[in-house]
Formats: structure tokens, C-alpha cells, sequence
């Protein structure tokens, strides 16, 4: 009989944990056998000293069988996930490029929590849109027209939410087998058979450090070799807002935009477009990754992925003839002084769009989906004094000392500054 202070000891002293001592955790979490001291204890134990390889499978495939395993009915179930970042509106534009290209999109989706916003939130700002299908509504619709976005269900994966509850209270949260277990198991869960990751880096990400997110990268790699799930990551930067749009209805504008290529940030279509070559690189693997590429970029330019989007929103029951919700008040922050733009921090915007309700401060807290803001400039711009950094958007007013505050977002210099492309990393 498995005793867990003996699991929680071992772990403590460094040793490897066997397969039934994984699962004797996972199980006990779910039907909380075990005490929230023990488990906090034992995910402490897990911070400090880690998991090998085949530890950090098995827990993945411990947490996928504590719940609901979803069965696509495709032969082919190609699912994307970012670890978060602030105008990362990506989903939204490689859900439509991927299917109209021929590859099934059957995803369920997250809420936005703290800095980061949801895909869930952002469509559900498309007046009539609705998420919440049932798994045979959901089936039906990707069988019909080859897309179909919905929130996640607590039934998939429900270990992860009372470990992710702990982890966030007890200082564990950066822990890469902890991390690389709870995204994977959600899509392996979900019934992905291949995946394509976006591990973010930089001061707006999940892990600031570019070779932590690598190793978060590869042990989420090494993760889909060992259970069969062929996984592509792509590390990108989030060192400033990935798009110019922050918050739900603003972010489902841009994506319109460069669907409709009426406008949009640059690099938020280079990689939407990077991680749509991935997608169609699992579905088609006698594809080169420039004719995949090509492929994901005629069908943007063509207006084909843009009525792909439509097709879904009217799906489930969206609305966008009259237009999304706009914001009662707006207001603009302008530049103190004349120069170049060196800086521009993500996690600082990501933030204060949550202060005027564009996100969550926790989990049930209302949103505003018209809040939020426009960034006018990127990094390496030159303005003058008084010109517009990034307008305001927000269902009440806002007053000057947040304005003030919003301002110091921006870092403006005296000398040029040099800028590169967005980059881009990719791991197989």
C-alpha cells in the first residue's frame, strides 16, 4: 500500500518516482484523498528538485485520464496552444487560414486570467457568438465546416485545475515538469494527435528567459515523443505587445483586419502565419515548409480565410453585420518628448488593460469587452512631442493619473534604434 508522505519524502530526496506512485497522486488530488497540505508539500518537493522524462509523462498521461478523453471522429487532430502573452490574438487568424487550407480546427479554448487574455473572451464580444457546444454540436460543426472554436470543459483534464489552483497560491507555478504537464495533458485530453506550441519569451511571457523557455520547449517535446503526439514548438518573443490591439472586442478587430488585409500588426501576422505553416506541415507531412508556408499565405490573401472566419462566427450563432460593441469613453496617451521608441512593456499594458476591465483579476470577475487599448507605435518609431502613443478605450472614464501611469510604458530615446524581425524559433 502506497503511503504518500513516503511519495512526498522520496521526492524530497531527489529519487525518481515509479508510474504507481504517479498515479496514486494524480487520483488522490481528483477525489481529494489527499490533503491540500500534502499535495502543496509534494508539488514544493517537485519545484526544488524536478522531474525526469518519463516522471513527467506519466504525470502527463495521469492528468489526462483523471478526466474526460475527447474523440474527434478525425483522422488527423492538429491543435495550437500559446503559453500566453498581450495581444497575442493568433488563434483567431490560424484557426481560418489552417482550415481553409483542408485542415480540420476542432479547439477548445481558455478565459483570460491576469495579464494574458482568452480566446473564449474575445469571441464571445461578437454579439450572439457562443462557445459553449456541446461535444456533438462541436463534432458536427468541424465535420461540416472544418472549424469550430469552443471553451474547454472541467470535465477535460480536472487534475490540472486543482493543481494549477495550489500552484498559484504556494510559489510553484515555475516549475518547467509542472508546466509542460498541465499544457499537454489539456491537449492530449482534448484529443489532440498532433500539436504545435507557441512557447513565448521576454518581459511580457510566461518564463522572461529565453533558455528557460527552450527547456520548457523540449521537455513538452520530449513529452509528445514518448506518448506518440507529434509536437512542433515555435519560441517567440514577447518583449512588447505582439499585436496593436489590447482587449476582446479590439483584438477581434484586428484579427479581421489582417484577415481581411485592411491592416494589422506585421508581427502578429508573421506569426500567425509561421505557426499555420506548422499546423499544415502535421496534416500534409510531403509538404516543404516553403510550400506550406505559400499555402497559409494564398488563402489570407484571397480573402478564403477571411470567410472561413465568417462561417464560423455565423456557426455559432454570431453576429457581425452591425459591427462589434464600442467603448463609451476613450482618451490618449501621448509622448512626453520627441525621440525614438526603444521600449515598449507588455506586461505593465497587459496589466492596466485588466484595471479598466478588459480582463480578470480572478476567475468570475466580469470584463468590459469594448476595454482596453490601441498601441500606435513600435518599437524603433520615430515620434515628436505630443504625438499618439496608444489610445484608450473604456466603458467609463479614465482619469489622469492612469494616463500617467500608461505613459511610462513607453521608453523614448534620443538615438535610433535598431530593429530586427519578430523572432521567430522553431524546435521539432
Amino acid at each position: 500500500m502506497i503511503r504518500f508522505y513516503d511519495v512526498i519524502k522520496k521526492k524530497r530526496d531527489g529519487l525518481s518516482l515509479s508510474t504507481e506512485e504517479i498515479n496514486y497522486f494524480v487520483r488522490g488530488t481528483v477525489d481529494h484523498s489527499i490533503p491540500d497540505y500534502q499535495l502543496t508539500a509534494f508539488l514544493m518537493a517537485i519545484f526544488f528538485r524536478g522531474m525526469d522524462e518519463r516522471e513527467t509523462a506519466d504525470l502527463t498521461m495521469a492528468m489526462v485520464k483523471s478526466g474526460t478523453q475527447i474523440d474527434l471522429n478525425l483522422p488527423k487532430a492538429v491543435d495550437k496552444h500559446s503559453t500566453g502573452g498581450v495581444a497575442d490574438t493568433t488563434t483567431l487568424i490560424v484557426a481560418p487560414i489552417v482550415a481553409a487550407c483542408g485542415v480540420p480546427v476542432a479547439k477548445m479554448s481558455g478565459r483570460g486570467l491576469g495579464h494574458t487574455g482568452g480566446t473564449v473572451d474575445k469571441l464571445e464580444s461578437i454579439p450572439g457568438f457562443s462557445t459553449a457546444l456541446n461535444m456533438e454540436q462541436f463534432r458536427m460543426q468541424v465535420a461540416k465546416i472544418g472549424l469550430s472554436i469552443i471553451s474547454a470543459t472541467a470535465e477535460v483534464a480536472p487534475a490540472d485545475k486543482v493543481l494549477y489552483g495550489l500552484r498559484d497560491v504556494t510559489a510553484t507555478i515555475d516549475s518547467i515538469p509542472l508546466i509542460a504537464s498541465s499544457i499537454m495533458s489539456k491537449k492530449l485530453a482534448a484529443g489532440a494527435t498532433h500539436i504545435v506550441l507557441d512557447v513565448k519569451f521576454g518581459r511580457g511571457a510566461f518564463m522572461a528567459h529565453f533558455d528557460d523557455a527552450k527547456r520548457l520547449a523540449r521537455t513538452m517535446i520530449d513529452i509528445g515523443t514518448m506518448l506518440g503526439r507529434p509536437t512542433t514548438v515555435l519560441l517567440t518573443s514577447m518583449d512588447a505587445p505582439l499585436g496593436s490591439s489590447i482587449g476582446n472586442a479590439l483584438e477581434i478587430e484586428e484579427a479581421i483586419a489582417i484577415l481581411t488585409g485592411q491592416g494589422g500588426s506585421a508581427d502578429l501576422r508573421a506569426v500567425s502565419l509561421a505557426l499555420s505553416r506548422e499546423m499544415i506541415l502535421h496534416y500534409y507531412p510531403d509538404m516543404t515548409v516553403e510550400d506550406a508556408l505559400q499555402l497559409a499565405s494564398e488563402v489570407l490573401e484571397t480573402g478564403r480565410a477571411y470567410a472561413k472566419f465568417k462561417e464560423m462566427v455565423e456557426a455559432q450563432g454570431g453576429d457581425l453585420t452591425h459591427g462589434l460593441p464600442q467603448a463609451k469613453f476613450s482618451a490618449t496617451v501621448r509622448a512626453a518628448s520627441s525621440g525614438f521608441v526603444q521600449a515598449i512593456d507588455p506586461l505593465l499594458l497587459g496589466s492596466m488593460s485588466v484595471e479598466i476591465g478588459a480582463g480578470r483579476h480572478k476567475k468570475g470577475d466580469l470584463i468590459d469587452y469594448t476595454a482596453g487599448f490601441v498601441v500606435a507605435v513600435r518599437i524603433g518609431d520615430r515620434v515628436e512631442q505630443g504625438a499618439p502613443l496608444l489610445q484608450v478605450y473604456s466603458g467609463h472614464a479614465v482619469i489622469g493619473e492612469y494616463l500617467e501611469r500608461l505613459a511610462t510604458a513607453f521608453t523614448i530615446c534620443d538615438q535610433q534604434v535598431e530593429t530586427a524581425a519578430w523572432r521567430i524559433e522553431r524546435l521539432t
